[in-house]
């Protein structure tokens, strides 16, 4: 399948390398210049437990894309969104499938401003990986994806989108109510993202300390507050178990999320308006409280002020 990439920072570049490894031809777009030029200068430099070796994968600037995909997936950061889908509408047809995988909320919505709503699937992925510098990432840990279609009658469209990535080791499968395991995912990001970047710590030293269950049922417990007012219902013990699954190492214990890679390695602006920021926001709006969510979004944006420069 023809496949582009929207998006090669850490896990666009990590889709990228395993699609293509599946045997499907797949091209890398990202707006950053010295990242696009070293991948194609040098070739992707894919580190793992196993050691490093350079992936030969051609990557371009949104602008320099004629390749026409079957399928796009979206890997962009999600204040990237829209400037990412008008830039890349010149090789988009028809025909053109979109596989959303973005953290956070509110991206559904957004997307069917540019692309009809039956060549539009909806996923969430648990795979993990750090951008370590241009043309340069580390794979990490063990992952899978859920995908759906988000018109009724695309379902056979998004069993074969499975089959692509499932064969390329992606461990993809069906899922039969995608919102829940995106809101699902938001609280993994919204607890894990949020409090690692704050605390400056990996997954598994946030999991140590003795105020991380208590900590993780406030923030799970604001979310599916939220959750419920948008059709999803969040059982906030069980969210609170998985997320808690994830401190081994085996995991992601040994990950620095990627909001910490955002804002304490790269110092970039983070994604917090679609995490704790878009609860915190959805609050207001149904005048309800969601106090924990709001000041963390504070907080992650004075850090903000404090490091992008």
């Amino acid at each position: 399948m023809k496949i582009a990439i929207a998006g090669a920072g850490a896990m666009g570049s990590r889709f990228g390398t395993m699609l293509k490894r599946g045997g499907n031809d797949v091209i890398l777009i990202d707006t950053w210049p010295e990242h696009v030029a070293k991948i194609n200068r040098d070739g992707l430099q894919i580190d793992t437990d196993q050691g490093s070796e350079q992936v030969q994968i051609d990557a371009f600037l949104p602008q320099d894309v004629s390749f026409k995909p079957e399928l796009v997936v979206l890997f962009t950061k999600s204040m990237g969104l829209v400037s990412m889908l008008e830039a890349i509408q010149p090789i988009l047809t028809p025909e053109t499938k979109i596989v959303c995988l973005l953290n956070g909320l509110g991206h559904t919505n957004v997307i069917e401003k540019y692309i009809k709503k039956e060549n539009i699937f909806m996923g969430i992925t648990l795979w993990t990986a750090a951008l370590l510098g241009p043309g340069h990432v580390k794979l990490v840990g063990d992952g899978s994806i859920e995908i759906q279609n988000i018109d009724p009658d695309e379902e056979v469209a998004a069993e074969k989108i499975c089959q692509v990535f499932d064969a390329s080791g992606l461990k993809a499968s069906y899922s039969n109510n995608v919102m829940f395991s995106i809101w699902r995912k938001a609280c993994v990001n919204g607890t894990l993202n949020t409090l690692c970047t704050l605390l400056d710590c990996n997954i598994a030293q946030f999991g140590r300390l003795p105020q991380s269950d208590a900590l993780v049922h406030e923030i799970v417990t604001e979310f599916a507050k939220i959750a419920a007012h948008e059709g999803v219902l969040l059982n906030v013990d069980e969210v609170a178990q998985h997320i808690g699954k994830l401190y081994d190492p085996s995991q992601a214990g040994e990950h620095y999320p990627s909001m910490y890679q955002d804002l304490i390695m790269h110092h970039r602006l983070t994604e917090i308006d679609y995490l704790n920021g878009y609860v915190a926001a959805q609050a207001a709006e149904l005048k309800l409280q969601t106090p924990v969510c709001e000041a963390l979004t504070q907080m992650i944006h004075a850090k903000e002020v404090l490091l992008v420069k």
